[in-house]
Order: structure tokens, then sequence, then C-alpha cells
């Protein structure tokens, strides 16, 4: 193409780039009409029959000229050369970047934490950054079969990017606690959250704001000191606090050397047997604990060391007697090397041996 040729579709890319969307597909619908009025008129060749002329003007303006196709005349080429062929480069030129464009700043604005997450459902969010515990956080949640491929969402109030951007979504703002990030977490939407702060103010604030914004949803939050627990207790009753133990599995190791790793293998869903839990579904009769223990262990090789009432009430009992009756609705905690789900137990064949 000649120098002044490739100015002039340069100069018109400069200028048409920095146009919005509308105005470019208006620019590109006016060169086409343009360009074919102009080969109507002084060519009047094949190129001008409108079946073909889009597939001309197309494979010019791609630089494809497969050339089965050509202006007759030479007024046809000088239009083709002087006008089609750079317009239409400029414009095709134009619509690849601004594509490329906006396909760069919708990933940037994801990586920065500026974009929004309001159409997800049944999705966990974890509300603070805490570095590494966070990242383990995460590689727990992954290595449970029930959190592998829920979505997860990151919320932050630092000026940082997407620390994971392999495992979760990012969302940033001020403050944990603000609408804004709840609204762009899908908070409205979600199963699961845990409120993990800088400090337990702001863990109080975050857990405060998630309760808010979804009170059904399963709301898990981290303190330091059992006021702030009891605060957000009072607030929110269906929060799950957990406060640190530190002290309480320094002294037990202690007492029992080598009670650090069983408290670590219990918590852990990357390695060995881990304590897990499931419901009793209300349609089963009553049960006694001596039944369940036995199936759990012949027919999944797991372990039931418990049973409660309700999800966060003070009715957990550890190790209950053979006979203790378990009702329907119960909550069962038990250690196995895999998540068991209510749907894997034979119900039925439990109360046949219970009536046995």
């Amino acid at each position: 193409m000649p120098i002044f040729l490739s100015r002039l579709a340069k100069a018109i890319y400069i200028k048409v780039s920095g146009l919005d969307w509308s105005v470019v597909i208006a620019v590109v619908l006016l060169h086409f009409v343009v360009s074919w009025a102009g080969l109507a008129w002084l060519d009047g060749g094949e190129t001008a029959d409108p079946g073909i002329f889009w597939y001309f003007y197309i494979t010019t303006a791609t630089t494809v000229g497969y050339g089965d196709f050509s202006p007759a005349t030479t007024a046809g080429r000088l239009v083709t050369t002087l006008w089609i062929m750079p317009g239409g480069i400029a414009l095709f030129t134009t619509i690849i970047a601004k594509a490329i464009q906006a396909f760069t700043d919708g990933w940037r604005k994801k990586v920065r934490g500026l974009g929004s997450y309001e159409d997800l459902e049944g999705h966990i969010v974890i509300l603070g950054w805490q570095g590494a515990r966070t990242r383990w956080m995460v590689e727990h949640i992954r290595g449970d079969s029930s959190g592998a491929r829920a979505d997860i969402v990151l919320c932050s109030a630092q000026e940082i990017e997407n620390p994971i951007p392999d495992e979760v979504k990012f969302v940033r703002d001020v403050s944990l606690n603000s609408p804004d990030i709840m609204r762009r977490a899908g908070l409205a939407h979600a199963d699961k959250v845990i409120a993990l702060g800088q400090d337990d103010n702001e863990t109080l604030a975050a857990a405060l704001g998630a309760g808010a914004a979804n009170p059904r949803v399963h709301l898990v939050a981290y303190f330091q000191q059992k006021s702030f627990a009891a605060l957000l207790k009072a607030h929110c009753p269906q929060a799950e606090c957990n406060v640190s133990l530190t002290i309480e599995l320094m002294v037990r190791s202690a007492q029992d050397p080598g009670s650090s790793r069983v408290q670590s293998q219990l918590l852990s869903t990357l390695e060995g047997p881990t304590q897990y839990s499931l419901n009793v579904p209300g349609s089963v009769g009553e049960l006694s604990y001596g039944v369940l223990f036995a199936a759990f262990k012949d027919r999944h090789d797991a372990t039931l060391f418990g049973v409660a009432g309700s999800r966060l009430g003070d009715d957990l009992i550890l190790n209950a007697a053979k006979d203790h009756r378990v009702p329907p609705g119960s909550l069962l905690y038990f250690m196995a090397a895999t998540r068991i789900e209510s749907s894997d137990i034979d119900w039925p064949a439990l109360a046949t041996a219970q009536a046995g």
C-alpha cells in the first residue's frame, strides 16, 4: 500500500478507535453503503451486485483478497484503492483493537476487584484477606468434596489485586461491610460466608454486614476475644463463632503429648480422616446412637462421635450412650476419609436394624 494510504489508514484508525461502539458501527455501515454506491455508480460490474459486494467488501477489508471478484473499470479500481481498502482496513483493525481492549479492560477490572458477581448462587464468600492464612483456608475448602467445585468470592479492603486468581473471584472496596462489596460479592445468594478480618473489630463489622445482607446464610466468623463473638451472636443468632483456642490446645498437648497431630488431622481436609457432619432426614424414625455408630463403622468405615439437636445450640453430646435416642432432624458428627452425604446412608436398613 502506498505510504500516503498507510498514513491515511493510521489516521482513520486513531480517530475511530476512541469512539463509542455505536459510533464505530454507524461509521462501518456508512462506509459500507458509500463503498457499494460508489462501485455501483462508477463500475457497474459484478462487484456492485449486492449478493457479491458484501463478500468483496469483507475480503478486501480483512486483507484476505481472494481475487475471485474485482472491479471491471479503472474508476471502480480507483474507488477500491482510494476508498474501500484504506477505510475498510482501518475500520477492521479498529474493531479488532476495540474488542481486545474491551476484553482486557474487563479482565483487568476483575483482577483489581472492581467486577461484580451478583449473578452467582450457592457460592462461598470470604470476607478479609490474611495472606497465607486465607490461602490455606481456600486449600482446605477445595480439599473438601462439598467445596471442590464451589465458586469462592474473596473480599478485601486492602489495595491489592486478586492474590489467588486461579482459585477465587475477587472483590475490593474501602471496607468489608460496605453495601457495594456485599452486592458485588453476590452475598444475597451465597451459601456460606467466612469472616476473618485484620482484627476482631473488622471481623465483627464484616460479619454484621453479611448477616444484614443475607439473614439466611451460614455465617462463620473467627475472633481472638470471646466478647466480640458474644456481641455478634447477640445481633446474628445464626452466626457460628470460632474463638481462638490456642491456649487450650497448648495445654492439651502438654498434658497429652502428641495431641496436636490429632487436632490437626481432625480439622484438615487435605490428609487422613477428617471431621464431617450430616443431618438425619425428617422422614426417618427415631434411632439409637448405638445402631448409628455400628452402621457408620461397618458400612462406611467412619466413626460417629457426636450428636446434636440443633446446628448452633448448646445441645452437643459427644460419645453418647449406646441407647441414647437420636430423633429425626438431628445433626451427626463423624470422622471419615471422605464426606458422607445423608443420601449415602441406607436409612430403611437402619430402621430395620433398630426394630430387630
